[in-house]
């Protein structure tokens, strides 16, 4: 038994995943880094990147579009992070830095080092406040 969250099986974690036989138009699959869907209440949404390397148009379309679709019936938050480990070194995505999130319909620059981890505590506790005064 491995603990929750840890990647069982490195080998098949490592695997290409082709999908240039799934296009349509200009049109391929997208990866998600992360989701989490908490309590029956709430998505959150992570996708990171090296660097200073920005979403691709058609990832960033389609996250929106994700975020802004659940947002009409659950809480959402779309997190984008980045990081800079060399590709031989695992990342703990809790750790990343957010760069921007998705809230409500609108993308926000995020403009201090925020975690991840923090991001979506934050997230989890102004939900949970919000059902507490219902």
């Amino acid at each position: 038994m491995t603990d929750r969250g840890v990647i069982e099986h490195r080998a098949r974690a490592q695997q290409i995943r082709d999908f240039s036989g799934l296009r349509y138009g200009n049109i391929t699959p997208t990866d998600i880094d992360g989701l989490i869907e908490y309590q029956n209440i709430a998505y959150v949404i992570i996708e990171t990147k090296f660097g200073d390397a920005e979403l691709p148009k058609g990832q960033n379309l389609a996250l929106e579009r994700i975020g802004d679709a659940l947002g009409k019936h659950k809480h959402v938050i779309v997190i984008i992070s980045t990081h800079n480990h060399p590709i031989e070194e695992d990342i703990d995505l809790a750790k990343t830095i957010v760069k921007r999130v998705r809230w409500h319909c609108k993308w926000i620059d995020m403009n201090k080092s925020h975690t991840v981890r923090e991001v979506i505590d934050r997230f989890i506790n102004s939900i949970k406040q919000k059902s507490s005064v219902q």
